[in-house]
């Protein structure tokens, strides 16, 4: 008699948890009802970091491991190999920005690429030995202007194609996992071990560091289209705020409690409109701004981490992974 009462015990449990998990909204999201991104294999090995255009929306560069650098002239869709004297060394190229055809490629160890001509030619700039940190971010400004970032936390401009730098920040940050820059010139980072993120704006002279809000490490950090954050954490959680102060984060949202994939980046294609990108092909959609949730489905057998979501304009966007694999926006979804 007495087993029975434990048996049934369980079998009440499990009923319980089976009703409560059916009530969860987000326990298993709804499919995408139409994919908007194709998926573009290239015959290379390596993970693609970053993506930019020239003034010719057609006209791009994509930038990665082993030294890739890739140019489109059809916005995407076919892509060649550009190579570079660059001597014996292998690069990892980790950022890519243009303004008009002026464009800049960071990479590591150490390295800064410049082109005035939309990458007909590129000269490579002389960095001192004593900068702090590897380059991490490039971002042309204007004619000759660019802002360079290290992976420490050192941020520097140069108004004269890279001839001259002045630093804007007095002290490093620390080794950063990830790091966004807003279209005001603030900078988002979290830190390598993701158990903290800093906060920069321009006229500051340190960065402001803010400790964790819960015990799940932070895995990425950036800006929606009004410069408020967002703040990816392990376990497959975002957060949003207006303002990145430890009082302001909302209540962490977790888009589907049955995936066992992390985050890894997002990206709003309009002010409303939001992609989140992970392991294994993992892609997720809001279309009102993290209320509502949907799942791609259609690139889960994907066979690469989604590393990197970029949209240009509303139009064109592109999602950057591993082993030569990419997907570019190609239409409006519809859910």
């Amino acid at each position: 008699m007495g087993g029975l009462l434990v048996h049934l015990r369980k079998l009440g449990a499990i009923v319980a948890i089976a009703f409560l998990c059916f009530g969860c909204s987000n326990a298993f999201l709804p499919d995408l009802e139409e994919n908007p991104w194709e998926v573009v294999h290239l015959d290379t090995a390596a993970t693609f970091s970053d993506i930019a255009f020239t003034e010719d929306a057609n006209h791009g560069w994509l930038v990665g491991s082993r030294s890739t650098l890739m140019e489109t002239r059809d916005g995407g869709e076919t892509w060649a190999q550009r190579s570079l004297d660059l001597g014996d060394k292998g690069f990892t190229f980790t950022s890519v920005s243009f303004i008009g055809d002026e464009g800049w490629v960071a990479g590591q160890p150490q390295i800064l690429l410049h082109t005035t001509n939309g990458g007909d030619t590129w000269e490579r700039v002389p960095l001192s030995d004593k900068l702090p940190g590897k380059p991490f971010l490039i971002t042309a400004l204007a004619d000759q202007e660019a802002e360079l970032a290290t992976d420490v936390g050192a941020i520097y401009r140069t108004r004269d194609g890279g001839q001259n730098w002045k630093g804007l920040v007095l002290g490093a940050v620390g080794v950063v996992r990830n790091m966004s820059r807003s279209v005001d010139g603030s900078y988002a980072a979290v830190s390598s071990r993701g158990n903290f993120y800093s906060l920069w704006s321009p006229g500051d002279l340190e960065w402001h560091p803010f400790n964790r809000e819960s015990s799940r490490r932070l895995q990425n950090i950036g800006f929606d289209k009004d410069n408020g954050l967002w703040l990816l954490e392990r376990g497959g959680q975002i957060q949003f705020s207006l303002t990145g102060e430890e009082d302001d984060w909302q209540e962490p949202i977790t888009p589907e409690l049955a995936s066992s994939w992390g985050f890894l980046d997002a990206a709003f294609r309009t002010s409303e409109e939001l992609w989140v990108s992970g392991g294994s092909g993992t892609l997720y959609f809001s279309p009102d701004d993290g209320l509502t949730w949907f799942k791609d489905t259609d690139v889960d057998q994907v066979p690469s981490n989604l590393y990197r979501i970029v949209f240009n304009t509303p139009e064109q966007g592109f999602i950057l992974g591993q082993n030569g694999y990419l997907l570019r926006y190609a239409g409006t979804q519809e859910v």
